[in-house]
């Protein structure tokens, strides 16, 4: 059994027990989140219509924060001596998926 789920306007493919990086949640490590499903298939059966997986539910626990790759940048202006360089490093919630039902 698998759902997809959408975190942080991007789209995962999780199972049960899997760990994942998604954008920041706002919570404590330990905490229990709930995901909205937009799919979820166990074996040959598929939903995908918004009123049957209006009682469906991913259920996950913040285990920690990692940080993503260092993102370099240089930006310059020609024959003015303008150059600026910056650097971003996203930082990210690690889940682990606990459980997934079908409401």
């Amino acid at each position: 059994m698998y759902a997809v789920i959408k975190t942080g306007g991007k789209q995962s493919r999780v199972s049960q027990g899997q760990t994942l990086d998604v954008e920041l949640l706002g919570e404590e490590d330990g905490a229990e989140v709930t995901f909205q499903p937009i799919l979820l298939v166990d074996g040959d059966i598929i939903v995908a219509s918004p009123g049957d997986l209006a009682g469906a539910s991913v259920t996950a626990r913040v285990v920690g924060t990692t940080k993503g790759p260092k993102i370099r940048g240089f930006t310059y202006k020609n024959k003015s001596n303008n150059r600026r360089r910056w650097g971003h490093r996203q930082k990210y919630a690690t889940i682990e998926i606990t459980g997934i039902s079908k409401g």
